[in-house]
């Protein structure tokens, strides 16, 4: 190795100190990626459990299945989530001069800025003239579109023991019913669910409570749940609003014990709150609440991210999670093997199962579903296909016919390492989509591993060799240190992927860091104080050591890291990638996010270097040819050229950057909006920023004009 080359890696692990976890990695593509091919294994096609229903009769598309050009209706801006804006104001040409046009700032921060469980990983919606907006704690806001001027704010009060790992909410849902008159209350409405488990609708136009709704504006989520701790269920995503049914899923609190709340999936009416449907896979066939003394089936899979949908199917793509204890499989039911980790289809009229498709198998690595699927009209030799594509943690992306949930890209179930901790029974095979580009990089050597000094890369390589590690899926054990790798943050996580329809080119962000874990007895377990949330010495951690009571073992989950903070493996940490879908091949691959604020012991380096960051949230791309992404630790956010990766512009934004951003049209002026709100864990600094940008107006410079939650008008 050069002493050039050396001093740059050496210099790039310096800097990845307050990296925490996430992972893949950005490197040149290679050049022989093979064309899609139309195989399709028996195996792996999708559960097929019925069909639709029909469609909807001259009824009018809603706003978030059909947005106006100048509009970012729901959000991955329509319920088809490509996260693509036909509008092309800022181009490559002139994406140069783009300039702050209004920073807003919500007022909602924690009482503690230094420790403290914030992670807000906002993206407003755009309908009309108004934005809308949630903040950390549910607050509900409406902004002026054109100068960031509050319009109203609505705060359901939200207690800070309801927050689980994170204070999040990635979104509102808007719906508009054509049913009633101008002018009557809440024909305009906001929905969102809350970190204490309520679905909250308020009037878009004042925010006041809608009365019909549920309670005087709000349904208790836990109904039907039976005993719910504070910090247990959460809402950290928008409900997908389709055929005038919000359908809302909820986070369960990881690794604390097997009988925790249930994973239940829901429906409601839009406009009444009235549950329409619960699917519950534990009790197939019932569709309404438990009967008195019953309770949803506990422990079950979750579903905690944003979910897609199609109006004319009238199915709706829900990304399930894994059961309540991550780590270990041996004591979930027929149910929980089935529907972990896979994307399900479920009638949005009915709440009925139409088709199933699983990622991972008995998953005991946490890879819950966390991106958001896309739909898309997938170009094969037949012609398009109407097509779900879902990016995985394990770097794996999947192209399903989203009517069947067929793959139409090759799959293949390969063997993986087996399991000698007693009494789990993992399987034998696991699925690889071999018909697309992976995110997911080389399988690790002790060539891989690094340090800050000699010494460090020693020590790195000695863990190496003392951790049970045989590539991807290796399984998890007790007798020593398994190296999980990709770890449970992606891949590609909640940011999701983006697609440009006109260029057929998908862009997804990942990330390149190994967990270093190990199953702890019960014996252990009680040696360390390990007890669930809720009984005395509980806490709401999800990573570090947790109880997973009622299972035979915990677990102590940590990034593989020494003790400055920098991780074990070489550098890039995290990437951004461009795949063509026609050709299925990979366009480019390059990391993203510099140095800047990493460095050992967490002291910013303030080295502009590009080692290719952990990042949080996903990418934006418009007719302009470019891509808009922040969500790497660097506080920057950037725009690319999507023909060929080159960074074009970029700002430092106030706080981190871990949320996906917005484009719209207000005025005749196209503006971008960034939510820079931080995140604890990934250790970027905490704020309160919404910031918005646009080329400078005809008349007169952008001014960066300043407002607060005190400027209402």
């Amino acid at each position: 190795m050069s002493p050039t080359r050396k001093a740059v890696l050496t210099i790039a692990l310096l800097a990845s100190g307050a990296a925490l976890a996430q992972p893949q990695q950005g490197t040149t593509p290679d050049n022989d990626v093979e064309p899609k091919q139309e195989t399709r294994d028996p195996q792996m096609q999708g559960a097929r459990e019925g069909e639709p229903s029909a469609p909807a009769q001259d009824t009018p598309l809603p706003a978030a299945a059909n947005p106006a050009p100048t509009d970012w209706t729901a959000y991955g801006r329509d319920n088809a989530a490509t996260r693509y804006s036909p509008l092309d104001r800022i181009t490559r040409d002139n994406v140069s001069k783009l300039q702050k046009a209004w920073t807003y700032r919500t007022g909602d921060l924690p009482k503690d800025m230094k420790k403290n469980k914030w992670a807000p990983e906002t993206t407003p919606l755009k309908v009309g003239e108004a934005l809308y907006l949630c903040t950390a704690t549910n607050e509900l806001i409406s902004l002026d579109a054109g100068s960031g001027r509050e319009r109203w704010r609505y705060d359901p009060e939200v207690s800070e023991d309801a927050i689980p790992y994170s204070a999040s909410c990635r979104g509102v849902a808007y719906h508009e019913a054509p049913e009633l008159d101008e002018g009557a209350a809440c024909k305009r409405r906001v929905i969102e669910g809350t970190l204490d488990a309520r679905l909250i609708a308020v009037d878009a136009d004042t925010g006041r409570p809608c009365e019909d709704f549920g309670n005087h504006g709000e349904v208790d989520l836990t109904d039907g749940m039976g005993e719910v701790i504070p910090g247990y269920v959460a809402v950290t995503s928008p409900p997908t609003i389709v055929r005038g049914v919000a359908v809302v899923g909820h986070q369960i609190l990881d690794g604390q014990k097997e009988d925790s709340p249930s994973g239940v999936i829901r429906g409601y009416d839009v406009m009444t709150g009235e549950l329409a449907w619960a699917w519950d896979m534990g009790r197939p066939g019932e569709t309404g609440l438990p009967p008195e003394g019953e309770t949803y089936t506990r422990g079950t899979p979750n579903a905690w991210t944003t979910f897609s949908a199609d109006e004319a199917l009238g199915l709706v793509y829900v990304p399930m999670g894994n059961s309540a204890v991550d780590y270990y499989s041996a004591n979930r039911s027929e149910a929980e093997n089935k529907y972990s980790t896979s994307l399900v289809a479920l009638d949005v009229t009915s709440g009925e199962v139409r088709w199933s498709f699983q990622t991972i198998h008995k998953d005991v690595w946490d890879y819950d579903l966390g991106s958001q699927g896309t739909l898309v009209d997938f170009p094969t030799e037949d012609g398009p296909v109407p097509a779900v594509i879902l990016p995985t943690k394990v770097g794996d992306i999947y192209v399903l016919d989203r009517r069947t949930g067929e793959p139409l890209t090759e799959v293949e179930e390969r063997p993986v390492p087996q399991s000698d901790v007693p009494g789990e029974n993992l399987s034998d095979t696991q699925p690889f989509s071999v018909g697309m580009p992976s995110l997911a990089k080389k399988e690790l050597t002790n060539k891989d591993t690094w340090g800050i000094t000699p010494l460090d890369h020693l020590w790195c390589r000695i863990k190496f060799h003392q951790a049970s590690y045989e590539g991807i899926y290796t399984p998890p054990s007790m007798d020593k240190p398994w190296i999980e790798y990709p770890g449970y943050n992606g891949g590609n996580d909640w940011g999701g992927a983006s697609v440009d329809p006109e260029r057929n080119v998908l862009i997804a962000n990942y990330n390149n860091v190994p967990m270093y874990d190990q199953l702890i007895s019960r014996e252990q377990a009680a040696e360390m104080g390990l007890v669930p949330l809720g009984q005395p010495g509980g806490s709401s951690s999800s990573g570090g050591p947790v109880p997973q009571a009622g299972a035979p073992y915990g677990v102590k989950i940590f990034p593989w890291r020494i003790f400055t903070g920098a991780l074990c493996n070489l550098p890039p940490f995290g990437g951004i990638m461009a795949i063509d879908l026609e050709t299925r091949e990979v366009l480019w691959d390059r990391p993203l996010g510099t140095a800047w604020n990493n460095g050992p012991f967490n002291i910013p380096s303030r080295l502009p270097l590009t080692i290719g960051t952990p990042n949080n949230g996903g990418a934006v791309i418009t007719a302009g040819g470019l891509i808009f992404i922040a969500a790497t630790t660097d506080d920057l956010i950037r725009a690319i050229d999507i023909e060929t990766g080159e960074t074009l512009w970029k700002d430092r934004l106030p706080a981190g950057g871990q949320a996906t951003p917005m484009t719209y049209e207000e005025n005749g002026r196209q503006y971008l909006v960034m939510m820079a709100g931080g995140h604890h864990f990934m250790e970027t600094e905490i704020g309160d920023y919404l910031v918005a940008y646009a080329l400078p107006a005809p008349d007169e410079a952008a001014s960066d004009r300043s407002t607060s939650k005190k400027d209402s008008n």
